[in-house]
């Protein structure tokens, strides 16, 4: 196990992905956790944070691979109380699962506009294929306007940079 270094937090992709994950009280509470397990509690009283928070930040991280527990059973209460360690060794490759995740997307999204002519309405904005305006007589549904021819050219290829980029990106690694 091993806590999160300041220079991981100084890294832009670093810090993003888990302030999304967690947000300020979180990225607090993986600043100031202790390396060791314990329990939320413990972790709420070492870092000065609402449990709640800290409950929420735990399984936020635990749902990512970013924390695990432990259970541990009181025999003569048979309560369970949970012991948390932080796994801030996982970042690079729940990151690296996460681009490739969004290469996934992007190149669903590129596939399909690049497999379909587009129109928009002028008036309204709606959009749709060509076989779905030929359906409606490029006539808008909403509006009635004509539909007109939407060049998409500039959507693909910045698609298609976006990708490449993240392609290589995963290649360095």
């Amino acid at each position: 196990m091993t806590a999160i270094k300041e220079e991981d937090l100084n890294n832009p992709a670093i810090y993003q992905y888990l302030y999304k994950l967690v947000g300020e009280e979180g990225m607090e509470l993986i600043r100031k956790c202790p390396e060791e397990e314990h329990s939320d509690e413990e972790i709420a009283e070492i870092t000065g944070i609402n449990l709640n928070s800290v409950r929420h930040t735990l399984y936020s991280l635990y749902e990512h691979r970013l924390a695990e527990y432990r259970r541990i059973k009181n025999n003569e209460t048979g309560w369970l109380t949970y012991l948390w360690v932080l796994k801030m060794e996982n970042i690079p490759s729940v990151l690296k699962d996460e681009m490739e995740a969004a290469v996934e997307k992007l190149s669903a999204r590129l596939r399909y506009d690049e497999n379909n002519d587009f129109y928009q309405c002028g008036n309204c904005g709606l959009m749709m294929t060509f076989n779905d305006a030929m359906t409606m007589n490029f006539s808008c549904p909403q509006c009635g306007e004509m539909l007109v021819h939407f060049d998409d050219e500039l959507l693909v290829s910045a698609l298609r940079n976006r990708i490449e980029k993240m392609k290589s990106a995963l290649a360095e690694e």
